[in-house]
């Protein structure tokens, strides 16, 4: 069986973090964001609230393979903010994301090396603080049960998903109560006999669409 394709991460919501080095301040934004379009206006947001500060440098990946990405180093030498930043936005396996570290110069210039490692620092510290969402592809599974067995079922579903890599969605409540299930490729064959097991054969799982979905890391 083949492994199933990876997928960069992204992060659950915004983190801010601030790295005081040499009487500088480096006060880092990371948002999770959807487009470049996004990631403008947060860069612009954040311009505005830090008006005063010497640079804004920034970084951002979008694309669901990573593959969409730009920097800027807003002022400071080539090569010594943007690029580092995007470094470690590629080395943590993260898109649709975007930072953005605001400096405040404290009058003791860092030399090129020591902006590369403030700048990758900064982003690095700031992402510690993040909550992951991997992302992976997943098969939709759909199962209907009586009103009357929701409840059971439901809690079966929420067992299951923990140990499976898998995720529920919302379930459905009409002639029947329906569940949904995202459940990877390997684990679908486990799923049906685990259902037929708990149901004694009357409950069939229906397979549906396969789409990349974000589970909470």
């Amino acid at each position: 069986m083949t492994s199933p394709r990876s997928y960069p991460a992204t992060i659950a919501a915004p983190v801010e973090h601030e790295l005081v080095i040499k009487k500088s301040r480096f006060i880092t934004r990371v948002e999770p964001v959807a487009s470049f379009e996004e990631a403008d206006a947060v860069i612009a947001r954040i311009r505005k609230q830090w008006w005063d500060a010497r640079h804004n440098c920034t970084a951002m990946i979008t694309g669901l393979l990573g593959d969409q990405a730009r920097s800027s180093d807003d002022g400071e030498p080539s090569g010594t903010a943007g690029v580092p930043m995007l470094e470690v936005l590629r080395r943590r396996e993260l898109t649709d994301v975007v930072a953005v570290v605001t400096r405040y110069f404290g009058g003791v210039k860092l030399g090129a090396g020591g902006l590369v490692r403030a700048y990758s620092s900064a982003v690095s510290q700031t992402l510690d603080l993040a909550s992951l969402v991997h992302r992976q592809s997943l098969t939709q599974v759909t199962i209907d049960v009586a009103h009357a067995d929701a409840g059971r079922y439901d809690n079966i579903l929420r067992e299951w998903v923990l140990h499976h890599g898998a995720t529920l969605g919302d379930p459905r409540y009409g002639a029947l109560a329906t569940f949904e299930v995202w459940v990877p490729a390997q684990e679908l064959d486990r799923l049906a006999d685990d259902i037929a097991a708990a149901s004694a054969g009357s409950v069939v799982p229906v397979i549906g669409e396969e789409r990349v979905v974000d589970v909470p890391g």
